[in-house]
């Protein structure tokens, strides 16, 4: 399996599609690995070469000792990006993979070249709030969480409709390391983002999920108000949306990436 090994951390990595593309990086939501994308590979791969890595304490990916930071996990993707003689990406992040994208706009603007952000926000919760949840972890596993995971990341119709695809999900929540869920949990705690993303200039699409309570719509406005001649999506789902609306999740980043309607 292919990893690249950065300053204290092994990072897993995928590609699909032809080496001859553009790339198209995707970063994940906290408590998933790279197959959160499946759903997204056969669209996407048609005309980028798709990368996916597992992020620091998740999937395939070792975990280096907590808490993390936004900030090294943006310093991650550069790290990968410079592994691999890669100097420009288009980016795709859902959740910490959007705070991720956002640092990067922010801080790195010369590695992205168009810029996705879905079910994410500027700020997420509160201090307290994920505390709680860490100590939850802590002291009950990843178990302690699944069932409340997915009544997030879901819909209730959709959880009724399609088992099989929320088990998987479910399975992927709960196979996390609980280590490093705690340890990116932290930086989701600890990261602020509301008073520099303004300054991004990459062009950028947000989509939000209409019954996202995670990050909500209104999350998605701050950012498409902050973010100068940025563009936005409301989809039919939850939080994992990409999921949940998959036809219409590809639908609108491939229309943004390559200005083709929203029906391809």
């Amino acid at each position: 399996m292919p990893h690249a090994d950065l300053a204290g951390v092994s990072l897993y990595y995928e590609f699909s599609g032809a080496a001859d593309a553009p790339v198209l990086l995707l970063s994940t939501s906290l408590g998933t690995t790279a197959e959160m994308w499946r759903p997204q590979l056969d669209a996407f791969a048609a005309d980028f070469r798709v990368l996916r890595y597992d992020m620091r304490g998740h999937g395939r990916s070792n975990t280096p000792a907590g808490p993390y930071t936004i900030a090294g996990l943006g310093a991650d993707v550069i790290g990968l990006l410079d592994h691999l003689g890669i100097e420009r990406v288009d980016f795709c992040g859902l959740s910490i993979g959007g705070m991720i994208g956002q640092w990067l706009a922010v801080n790195a603007e010369s590695c992205l070249k168009r810029l996705v952000l879905s079910n994410t926000a500027a700020k997420i919760g509160t201090e307290e709030g994920w505390n709680e949840r860490i100590e939850v972890v802590r002291s009950g596993g990843m178990a302690a969480i699944v069932d409340g995971g997915m009544e997030r990341w879901f819909t209730p119709g959709f959880r009724a409709s399609q088992p099989t695809v929320v088990a998987e999900m479910r399975a992927m929540l709960g196979a996390s390391d609980p280590a490093g869920y705690v340890a990116a949990c932290a930086a989701i705690r600890d990261m602020d983002q509301r008073a520099t993303v303004a300054v991004i200039r990459t062009q950028t699409l947000i989509i939000a999920g209409e019954f996202d309570p995670v990050t909500t719509v209104a999350d998605a406005e701050f950012l498409h108000g902050q973010i100068l001649g940025s563009k936005m999506a409301v989809l039919p789902a939850s939080h994992i949306s990409n999921v949940e609306a998959s036809e219409q999740f590809n639908a609108a980043v491939l229309a943004f990436l390559t200005g083709e309607p929203n029906d391809r």
